[in-house]
């Protein structure tokens, strides 16, 4: 035995840091924008949709640091990465909440221009993520991040639309409510998965890397 895979490992490492990093930063880009524009056209849809670009953002940060590393830390990754994803949730239906009392005039053609950036950058991440969908656990949880923000992106720009057809700002808000719901969809998916890996033989085998088969080689 000489090359122990070896190669091909550090290949999967590459392009998973690759991957991570392109989503970080798509992530952190567009959080940035729809906090701003969300604060402006007073959107909660919007500013759901930024906390949620912001969680991903962390969650591709912890995928980046445990690319390489063993499967039980990537299920951890993973864990704790959904829980990020289960507070967002709950802070933006507190936010949701506060917004329904102190009232808002979103604006419905901004809300539909960002909404619709927001959607293109998140098909591009979709695709960046798509070979890993079937992955190490942590990037399963990357793919079901990036899969939830098209669906919330497809929100926004309907929220958009109905306040613009309504003259209301209930629909920014309801979708607002119905994008909280699929963060917290996705977060319990996630648990539940880094939960399973956690359980597993598999994850609490110590992994064997190239220098230890090297030496039994010898």
């Amino acid at each position: 035995m000489s090359g122990c895979g070896c190669s091909d490992i550090e290949i999967k490492d590459q392009s998973q840091r690759k991957v991570l990093y392109w989503l970080l930063g798509i992530n952190l880009v567009m959080f940035f924008v729809e906090m701003g524009y969300g604060w402006f056209a007073q959107s909660t849809a919007l500013i759901a949709d930024s906390l949620d670009m912001l969680a991903d953002a962390t969650v591709y940060g912890i995928g980046l640091y445990v690319v390489g590393r063993a499967v039980r830390a990537k299920a951890n990754a993973a864990l704790i990465s959904g829980y990020c994803e289960m507070t967002l949730g709950l802070l933006i239906l507190v936010d949701i909440t506060r917004r329904i009392f102190v009232g808002s005039e979103p604006v419905s053609m901004v809300i539909m221009t960002v909404g619709a950036a927001a959607l293109i950058a998140n098909i591009v991440c979709l695709r960046l993520i798509y070979a890993h969908k079937d992955g190490d656990v942590h990037m399963r949880a990357s793919w079901i991040f990036s899969a939830n923000d098209v669906i919330a992106n497809a929100g926004v720009i309907l929220s958009g639309a109905l306040v613009l057809w309504l003259d209301s700002r209930w629909p920014d808000i309801v979708i607002g409510i119905v994008i909280a719901f699929v963060i917290l969809r996705g977060a319990k998916t996630i648990v539940a998965d880094a939960k399973n890996e956690l359980g597993s033989e598999a994850a609490l085998e110590k992994p064997m890397n190239c220098k230890d088969i090297n030496l039994i080689d010898k």
